[in-house]
């Protein structure tokens, strides 16, 4: 797993980890080994205040971080750039942007993260009127900009953007009309656009990932409510195949585990909310043929899983740590955390790292047992997923932006 997760993550070598949503490929985890387990706040590098509201994952490249936020009320888009040394402000760009109707009270105007390589840095600033994509380099000037249109949903956006090969691929599965598309990061050329089957209600918040599938054409895996789990052509934007059996918001990412992909839909309340596993491959609609399982008790609807050596590990919204096999879905072991999660764990040196939105980073180890090492303070909660980076773990909170780690 972990030379397959370098393989993807070509920026691990310069030290370049965490320049998407959940890192390497989106598989939330780190090749880090210098993290430490246990804090208190006197151990904080150090904790600064970010205008604004967002639960966007913060992301780095050099020795800068990049994080979106939405400022007064949401009226206002920004783009932030800090020093990676102590936070400080680089620059910003901020854009005048209407709101859409209320969002739930767990999201924020800016849920989505931005996507960064060694030139520009990516992001997305949507309200119900426009759908915007805006390139900058890492100075801060606006490289091209495309608005993708109207934009309809119950609880606003989320999901993040990402680069693969010379294209950035955005997903706009949304309420109303819906598709994926693909740019030219130099120019920001489009360079294809695949429609999308809409649901009332069911926006999808999940970022994709790439599978490189050994033998045969990477495959760009997508996760929605109007599709289930898919399959695209990451070059062409062509359907591969699609297993549509999810009959609710897909929030949590798509997780290749093994010869399954994970998927997970649910609500609010949580009534109804499941887990299924998708066997790889086929053609079409693979529905009636490449289930192997769904699961129904303490499964998340916001979290993204993590796997790693033969086991997946799952954080329930409500605080339900399990470990399960990912071939079978039969339950390795489960513990109860008492906390509140949003953001999604990430796995460094063979511990789970749980934040929590109580305000609480729980650490957990891999394995064939529940076993809790630490319970630590990151000085408010958060409904973000942390960023790894050179021996150190960035928390956005409800308010700061906090660094612990190596000094």
């Amino acid at each position: 797993m972990f030379l397959l997760v370098a393989a993807l993550g070509s920026n691990i070598a310069a030290g370049q980890e965490w320049t998407r949503f959940r890192g390497p490929n989106g598989t939330g985890i780190s090749a880090d080994k210098r993290i430490p387990v246990t804090w208190t706040e006197n151990d904080f590098r150090w904790r600064v205040a970010i205008p604004g509201e967002s639960h966007s994952q913060p992301v780095i490249w050099g020795n800068r971080i990049f994080l979106t936020s939405a400022i007064d009320a949401g009226k206002q888009r920004a783009m932030l750039c800090l020093d990676k040394a102590d936070g400080k402000e680089v620059w910003s760009r901020k854009y005048d942007l209407p709101t859409h109707r209320p969002q739930n009270r767990n999201a924020s105007y800016a849920n989505g993260s931005p996507v960064v390589d060694g030139k520009r840095v990516i992001a997305s600033f949507v309200s119900r009127d426009h759908f915007w994509v805006r390139c900058f380099d890492h100075a801060g000037r606006e490289l091209w900009s495309h608005d993708l249109g109207t934009f309809e949903s119950q609880h606003g956006h989320g999901a993040s953007p990402m680069i693969y090969e010379n294209t950035v691929i955005v997903t706009n599965d949304q309420d109303g009309e819906s598709f994926v598309a693909a740019f030219d990061l130099e120019s920001g050329r489009p360079v294809w656009r695949t429609p999308r089957r809409s649901v009332k209600g069911g926006t999808a918040y999940a970022t994709p990932c790439i599978h490189p599938r050994p033998g045969a054409e990477p495959e760009l895996l997508l996760a929605s409510q109007g599709h289930g789990i898919s399959s695209l052509d990451p070059k062409t934007g062509a359907l591969n195949w699609e297993a549509p059996v999810y009959d609710k918001r897909m929030v949590a990412s798509p997780v290749v585990a093994g010869d399954v992909v994970i998927g997970s839909c649910g609500q609010g309340g949580g009534a109804g909310n499941y887990l299924s596993a998708v066997k790889l491959g086929g053609k079409g609609d693979v529905s009636k043929t490449h289930v192997a399982y769904t699961l129904k008790k303490a499964t998340p609807y916001v979290p993204t899983p993590l796997y790693v050596d033969g086991r997946a590990y799952l954080i329930s919204d409500g605080g339900i740590a399990s470990a399960i096999e990912p071939s079978t879905g039969r339950e390795i072991w489960s513990g109860r955390l008492g906390a509140e999660f949003f953001g999604s764990p990430v796995l460094i040196d063979g511990r789970i790292y749980c934040p929590t939105s109580n305000g609480e980073m729980i650490v957990l180890a891999v394995g064939d047992a529940f076993q809790l090492l630490a319970r630590n303070p990151i000085g408010e909660g958060t409904r973000s997923t942390p960023c790894v980076d050179d021996g150190r773990l960035y928390i956005k909170t409800f308010t700061h932006l906090v660094c612990i780690g190596r000094k």
